[in-house]
């Protein structure tokens, strides 16, 4: 009878598919037809007062929990945290803070720290 046991989802390839899917989910689900222009759900959650942007926050956390799992260095660490931290801080301005999340894709720059750090490991 062959081996059929369940699959590991705690590989690093697994971990960063699902990195993958909610970075793309919180900063790109939607592209605008005819532009380059993609809107993803953390500029829209930013529209809910407070509630809103308390919840990109800790998706956007996840992300970074996610990177310390898979060993990503320190340094890496902090600079995910303080593109999250100008994602909330300048989100939280009142109209600018909503035109500045459509264009600031702190989840797509995080990931693409942890995959230069997984394809190029020093």
């Amino acid at each position: 009878m062959p081996d059929v046991s369940p699959p590991d989802y705690n590989t690093p390839a697994a971990t960063l598919k699902r990195l993958r899917l909610l970075s793309r989910l919180l900063d790109k689900v939607v592209a605008i037809p005819g532009t380059p222009i993609a809107l993803g759900l953390d500029p829209i959650l930013g529209l809910i007062p407070v509630g809103g942007d308390v919840l990109g926050i800790i998706l956007s956390s996840y992300i970074v929990i996610e990177a310390a799992r898979l060993g990503i260095p320190k340094k890496t660490l902090s600079k995910m945290v303080v593109n999250i931290l100008i994602d909330t801080l300048v989100g939280a301005i009142p109209v600018l803070g909503d035109i500045f999340d459509f264009g600031w894709k702190a989840n797509e720059y995080n990931l693409k720290l942890i995959e230069q750090h997984l394809n190029f490991p020093r």
